[in-house]
């Protein structure tokens, strides 16, 4: 289960980091618009960043999931406040949701994968 988190939310944060660097006019007209084009690049450069990390840590996931874990909590309260407080629109609901499900997927992966590195081929 925790490569396949991995593997997932690696994608996931690959697939939408790169988005708003190749298309910022495609990301806003899902998402809204943005103060700050470069700050929104640059979360996206970071988001890439994570998801590399992840997609290269599916073979020793154990050691990955604090990282996974940790980011998934992190968009998702960043979406559900930024939400709540009116600065992001409800598309970041549907963001929560998946970093949610991502956040269980870490959390049901089974004891031996999560503090046990898997041996090196």
């Amino acid at each position: 289960m925790t490569d396949r988190t991995c593997v997932i939310q690696g994608a996931m944060y690959v697939i939408t980091g790169f988005w708003p660097i190749v298309s910022m006019a495609s990301f806003e007209r899902v998402t809204g618009p943005k103060r700050d084009d470069w700050l929104v690049r640059t979360v996206g450069a970071l988001t890439m960043a994570i998801g590399s990390g992840l997609l290269r840590s599916r073979r020793e996931p154990g050691h990955a999931r604090p990282f996974g874990l940790g980011a998934a909590v992190a968009f998702a309260s960043v979406d559900i406040v930024g939400f709540a407080t009116r600065r992001l629109g409800p598309v970041y609901l549907l963001d929560a949701a998946a970093e949610c499900a991502i956040a269980v997927g870490w959390l049901i992966s089974s004891p031996a994968a999560r503090f046990r590195p898997r041996p090196r081929p």
